[in-house]
Formats: C-alpha cells, structure tokens, sequence
C-alpha cells in the first residue's frame, strides 16, 4: 500500500495534473452567415434561432449585419459542430426553396 500525506499529491495525482496540462483546446470555427436577395430576413432569424440557438433579439441584430454587411456571425464552434450547424441550416433552406450560404473559416487565436 502507498504511502502518502494528506499534504503531499500521490504519484497517480500528479501524473492526472501533467496529462492535463498537456491536452490542447480544439481550434474554433467562424459560422458565417452570408446575405441574398431571395433567402427573406424572417428565415435568417429562424436559423439562428433553431439550428445556432440564438435568442430572438439577437437572432435579429445578427440578420440586420447580413442584410447590412453581407455577412454576419452565426456562431464560433469546434470544427464537427460547425460542420453539422452549417449542413443543417442548408437543409433548411433547401427545404424551403432558399438560396441561403453559410461557411466556415477558421478562427484566428
């Protein structure tokens, strides 16, 4: 049986801590949203509600920059996730006779 303080680590504590601190964070994704003249402002900000989870006031500031800009943020995410939100919304708005384009780049640290 080992050996160990209350006030010192166990080996197996400390070897925990080392292979943790070696894990690196995942690189992230920008969803972005881009502007048509066909896809109607409502159905972007049910998008954004539905598929990037966005509350309703912020669904609609997020469309006012695509309508606006031609281009707005959906969401920063993992690459998987980005992935399956942008082939979702397309779905979408394939299903619903729009033209809508999303795309993904990665984020710079």
């Amino acid at each position: 049986m080992p050996i160990s303080s209350p006030t010192s680590p166990s080996i197996e504590t400390a070897i925990e801590v080392e292979q943790r601190a070696q894990l690196k964070k995942p690189p992230l994704y920008k969803v972005l949203i881009h502007n048509d003249h066909y896809t109607t402002m409502d159905f972007v900000v049910r998008v954004l509600m539905d598929i990037f989870h966005k509350p309703e006031n912020e669904a609609v500031e997020t469309m006012w920059k695509v309508h606006l800009k031609g281009i707005g943020l959906a969401g920063v995410y993992t690459r998987e996730i980005a992935e399956t939100k942008v082939e979702c919304a397309q779905a979408l708005a394939i299903a619903h006779e729009f033209p809508l384009r999303l795309s993904m780049e990665p984020e710079e640290p």
